[in-house]
């Protein structure tokens, strides 16, 4: 997703991080031989053209492949049954495969003609084992609308019946690699409600007008959002306007650029990664709370977004960097119009290093590494596209990993410098743990370490005990087991 993920999202960044630039899969069609490209969050970030065997970082953790699960259409999401931890991965065409760890094989088990979302971009399971799908419907005059169903087992026969629990009106998109769309969706522990993630419709809160077609439009009510919505909802209506979804109590946080992926965390904290713009700024991990705002375009990666100054001059500005469409398109410019920043704005959760936490420093142009320099950034390296957040709630691993957080990280980087168009001396696509520490009510801190690298766009993780899944979109579309120690 830039960073997580939509259709568009996916490969940019995700390509937008899942949290993909329509250059970009172009790029990926030629490098894999695939025919079926997928956009989903990404929104500048290419995949890469070898189909790497991702490696344990320490000798006490181990990565197997479970099995490949490439076909006509990519995997997105990978996720656990609660009650019984049976796992299930999501393709974006809506194909749900049940997957046999034992056997290392997978059935599939509901399709479109099940639940009737044609795209899909996001899937969780609440506690008593319904499904929610979240997908998108392209509408005619480049305009979209998000679909979101679930699938509730009747207690008497055992089949799953499927329902709309809610559908949006249809919105303007951008025409741009930057429609996110709706994405990522949790539920919450008690099974009452669940999260879905708005992604925004522009790079950074420019205008896109759609050649005239929408004048003067930046973000609108729908987009840059995070939706709370009551699982026992039936139909329920999704105004593009922010105020009437307030009033309906559906806006559970704003300010969020693309929030790809949300976990719980063991105490019931909710957290969310978060896709940055094609400018140099920091990926985020933010600790999602009611109401919140959390910055967006205003705050980016705990940096102002310097278009909302009326004395902005991009050809000064040595973050915007010329591998990536928006600083090509021209869309960092001065922008007198821009609209007027809200107060109380959330910062991200600072990343203390030692890994993930490089940054280009704004005064001299040079990439460099925060954690060497006893400092930290909010929260990780520009462009990794971070994703795939889970969390031993279970609180089954050793001292070191117990009931701690794990992340992935959707785009190729550069390991030792910035010839790509994405991080920087950081080769990202790997899985981060997250040692996470509460500072007061406020907010948290984090030291982000790389523990399994190598693989191809990984895009979503599931957890079950000790063990982590991590669901590939790249190469052969890999799940990967990957062991931590345990107590």
């Amino acid at each position: 997703m830039n960073k997580t993920k939509s259709s568009n999202q996916v490969q940019r960044r995700f390509t937008d991080n899942f949290p993909l630039k329509r250059f970009f899969f172009a790029v990926q069609a030629v490098l894999f031989t695939i025919t079926l490209l997928f956009t989903i969050v990404i929104s500048s970030h290419s995949t890469i053209a070898v189909n790497p065997t991702p490696v344990a970082l320490r000798p006490d953790i181990q990565v197997r492949n479970i099995l490949n699960t490439l076909s006509d259409s990519p995997s997105v999401r990978i996720v656990k049954d609660p009650r019984n931890n049976t796992l299930y991965y999501l393709k974006q065409n809506g194909d749900i495969y049940q997957v046999n760890l034992g056997s290392s094989t997978s059935t599939l088990v509901y399709n479109s003609s099940n639940h009737n979302v044609g795209e899909t971009q996001g899937m969780a399971i609440g506690p008593n084992g319904t499904i929610y799908l979240v997908g998108n419907v392209d509408l005619v005059n480049n305009q979209t609308k998000a679909i979101i169903v679930k699938g509730v087992i009747n207690s008497a026969t055992g089949q799953r019946i499927w329902s709309v629990l809610a559908k949006s009106t249809g919105y303007p998109k951008s025409k741009t690699a930057y429609d996110h769309r709706f994405n990522g969706v949790v539920a919450s522990p008690d099974g009452n409600y669940i999260y879905v993630n708005s992604g925004s419709r522009t790079d950074h809160g420019e205008v896109q007008s759609v050649n005239g077609l929408y004048p003067n439009t930046r973000e609108v009510g729908l987009t840059a959002c995070i939706l709370r919505l009551p699982t026992n909802g039936t139909n329920l209506f999704l105004a593009n306007d922010r105020a009437t979804l307030k009033t309906a109590g559906y806006i559970f946080a704003e300010g969020t650029r693309n929030t790809f992926d949300m976990a719980f965390a063991p105490n019931g904290d909710l957290f969310g990664t978060e896709n940055g713009p094609d400018r140099d700024m920091s990926e985020e991990l933010n600790w999602l709370r009611l109401g919140g705002n959390y910055g967006f375009p205003w705050r980016i990666g705990g940096t102002d977004n310097p278009q909302q100054f009326p004395n902005y001059n991009p050809a000064t500005d040595r973050l915007l960097n010329p591998k990536f469409g928006a600083v090509i398109k021209g869309y960092y410019r001065n922008d007198p119009t821009f609209p007027t920043r809200p107060v109380n704005l959330i910062e991200p959760i600072p990343n203390f290093g030692p890994d993930a936490d490089n940054y280009r420093d704004p005064l001299d142009g040079k990439v460099k590494d925060a954690s060497v320099l006893g400092q930290s950034i909010s929260t990780f390296t520009a462009h990794r596209s971070p994703l795939g957040l889970v969390f031993d709630t279970v609180g089954v691993m050793s001292p070191e990993f117990k009931r701690d957080g794990f992340m992935l990280s959707w785009t190729p980087g550069d390991p030792t410098g910035e010839t790509l168009a994405g991080p920087f001396k950081d080769a990202s696509q790997d899985l981060l743990h997250l040692k996470l520490t509460k500072v007061g009510n406020t907010n948290y801190k984090l030291n982000a370490t790389r523990i399994a690298a190598g693989f191809s766009n990984p895009i979503d993780a599931e957890i079950i005990g000790n063990k982590i899944y991590v669901i590939e979109y790249g190469g052969n579309q890999g799940i990967w087991e990957v062991s931590i120690p345990t107590t």
